[in-house]
């Protein structure tokens, strides 16, 4: 009788401690639940039974009710998306592109994006938005103008993007065109087209300069030529005397008192009267 009464007492002990974890279990979870960290750059959306509220929790210790609510975190950190698309220019040239984007969810309307998107919105917005733009823009210029005009394309993308995303609750911080690329019929006909300025270009220049080359042997021939006639008006009578004379002189300098010998012909002479006048 008094070992069934240990018994019994022993389960009881036993069915009591166990409860008393049970319960103790209980309470802990309970209180873990009931509360979550919020961290930094994050935000908040609490939902009760599922139900989101209007109400942004932000960045710290936050109390919520255990299993009843629930809060979603989501990242308000500025992300980097970088996206593949195809369009058409205005001129019908197939376009390839890679562009990147910058964006963060804004702060103030997570629960917004929470309950319209939910949170695969790089999915289901910011990728399509991108080609969507993308082919919009690039519809309105020609292949040769997405080339040369770039920076217009990319800001017209830009503001476009912005707009589009706002009303998603996502900001745009930046964006660019990492690279734009054609068909190979279209930068066959890019590369031809430069070899043929690059070409006309140089030809302009040998035209230029055999011209220049020709002006100025014309002007080294005026100037000869005007250098002639002033020496031709210059020569007058008394300087042609003067120069038979110097020349008489400088050959009576020379002449060493014989005369020359001639086999044949009249003996030349110098008329010394002459000279000495």
């Amino acid at each position: 009788m008094a070992e069934n009464t240990n018994y019994k007492n022993s389960q009881k002990l036993a069915f009591l401690g166990s409860s008393f974890f049970i319960i103790a279990l209980i309470v802990a979870m309970g209180a873990f639940a009931s509360y979550k960290i919020i961290p930094a750059g994050y935000r908040g959306v609490l939902l009760t039974f599922g139900k989101p509220s209007d109400v942004v929790l932000g960045e710290g210790l936050k109390f919520k009710i255990p299993f009843a609510q629930k809060i979603i975190l989501i990242d308000t950190k500025i992300k980097k998306g970088q996206i593949d698309t195809s369009a058409a220019s205005k001129d019908l040239q197939d376009v390839t592109a890679t562009m990147a984007v910058n964006y963060h969810v804004n702060p103030d309307q997570v629960d917004v994006l929470y309950k319209t998107i939910g949170l695969d919105f790089e999915s289901r917005v910011i990728d399509p938005s991108v080609r969507e733009v993308m082919k919009a823009v690039t519809a309105k210029y020609t292949a040769g103008e997405l080339i040369t005009r770039r920076e217009d394309v990319k800001n017209n993308i830009k503001m476009l993007l912005k707009e589009r995303l706002a009303a998603f609750s996502i900001i745009v911080d930046d964006f660019s065109i990492v690279d734009f690329s054609f068909s190979k019929v279209f930068t066959d006909a890019i590369e031809a087209k430069q070899t043929a300025e690059q070409l006309a270009i140089k030809a302009q220049r040998d035209l230029e300069r055999i011209k220049i080359e020709a002006e100025q042997k014309i002007a080294q021939a005026q100037a000869e030529a005007e250098s002639l006639r002033l020496q031709k008006t210059n020569v007058t009578a008394e300087l042609i005397r003067l120069r038979e004379i110097e020349m008489q002189s400088k050959a009576i300098e020379k002449w060493d008192g014989r005369l020359p010998q001639y086999t044949g012909g009249a003996m030349p002479f110098i008329n010394v009267d002459r000279l000495s006048k």
